[in-house]
C-alpha cells in the first residue's frame, strides 16, 4: 500500500521584508499511512502548522516534494483534488463558519463541488449526525457554544468526504467537557471511518491518544514513534519545551517513591488500573 502523504526533502521558508528569508522547515522527509491517526507536538514557532498546510497546498515547497494519495501537491493541475483529499480543522471555527444556519453552512463545501441537491441533503444530514449535530440543523451557527461551533466546522469538512483530516489545535480555545468532545469525535472518526487524522497540539494528554507522534523543533521533525515510546523520553521532551501527559508524570513520581508499576500507562484510567 502506497503512503498517504509522503515528504520528500521538504523546506519551507518566509520572506522578509529586504529580501531575506525566515526557515521555517528544513529537509523534512516522511510518511503517513492511510488510516493513521497520527499527532503533531512541538513548543510555538517549532514548525507544525507550517508542515501542516502543506498537507493540503495551503503552503507550496520552497524546497522538495508532497505528495498526497500520490498527487504532487507543487502541481497546479492537483491542488483542487488535494484540497478535496485533504480537510483542514483549524484553531478558531469562526472563521470557517460562513452561513446564516448550521446546515447551510455544512452544505457550503459541498455546493461547492457541484453535487446535485438530494446528495448534498444526504452529506449534510450524514455529516450532522457523525458529530452529533442533527438537533441543530436550523440553529445560526453564532448562537451555539465554542465546542459546538468547532463541531459544526469539523461537520462542514467531512460533509465533502476527504480521505484525512487535519486538525490545527482544534480543542486550544474549549473548555474541558468540549475539548473532549471534540477528541472523541476524531477517534471515532478515525477508528470507524478508516479517514486518516493529522492532530497538532499542544496537550500531551491529547498526544497520548494518537497511534503516532511527531515532535518538531526547529523545523524539524526530532522524534517520531508511538506515544508509548515518546513519552517514555521526559527528559528531551523536557528539552524540546514539552512536557509529559499527567498519567505519564504521575507514574513517573510514584516509580521514583518505589512503586512498581509497568511502563506505558498514558491516561488516568490505565494507571488507575494499575494502581488498583
Amino acid at each position: 500500500m502506497k503512503p498517504f502523504i509522503e515528504v520528500r526533502g521538504l523546506e519551507h521558508a518566509y520572506p522578509l521584508e529586504g529580501g531575506e528569508w525566515v526557515p521555517a522547515l528544513q529537509g523534512i522527509d516522511l510518511t503517513i499511512e492511510p488510516g493513521e491517526f497520527v499527532a503533531l507536538i512541538g513548543s510555538n514557532g517549532s514548525g507544525k502548522s507550517t508542515l501542516a498546510r502543506h498537507f493540503n497546498g495551503l503552503l507550496l515547497p520552497t524546497t522538495g516534494e508532497v505528495w498526497v494519495d500520490g498527487l504532487l501537491t507543487s502541481d497546479p493541475r492537483h491542488l483542487w483534488e488535494v484540497r478535496q483529499q485533504v480537510g483542514m480543522v483549524f484553531q478558531n471555527p469562526e472563521n470557517q463558519l460562513v452561513a446564516s444556519t448550521v446546515e447551510e453552512d455544512v452544505a457550503f463545501g459541498p455546493e461547492n463541488l457541484a453535487l446535485q441537491p438530494d446528495e448534498i441533503r444526504r452529506r449534510v444530514d450524514e455529516a450532522l449526525a457523525l458529530v452529533g449535530l442533527q438537533d441543530y440543523s436550523t440553529h445560526p451557527p453564532q448562537m451555539l457554544s465554542g465546542g459546538q461551533k468547532q463541531l459544526v466546522a469539523i461537520a462542514g469538512v467531512l460533509a465533502a468526504r476527504p480521505a484525512c483530516l487535519v486538525f490545527d489545535e482544534p480543542t486550544s480555545m474549549l473548555d474541558p467537557p468540549s475539548r473532549r468532545r471534540i477528541l472523541d469525535t476524531v477517534r471515532r472518526l478515525n477508528a470507524e471511518r478508516g479517514i486518516t487524522v493529522v492532530l497538532i497540539t499542544q496537550s500531551m494528554e491529547e498526544a497520548a491518544s494518537a497511534n503516532r507522534v511527531l515532535a518538531m523543533h526547529a523545523g524539524r521533525v526530532v522524534l517520531d514513534g508511538p506515544p508509548q515510546e515518546i513519552f517514555e523520553q521526559g527528559e528531551r521532551l523536557r528539552a524540546l519545551g514539552l512536557g509529559l501527559p499527567p498519567a505519564v508524570e504521575i507514574a513517573h513520581q510514584l516509580r521514583e517513591q518505589g512503586l512498581a508499576l509497568p511502563p506505558g500507562l498514558l491516561t488516568v484510567d490505565a494507571l488507575a488500573g494499575a494502581l488498583c
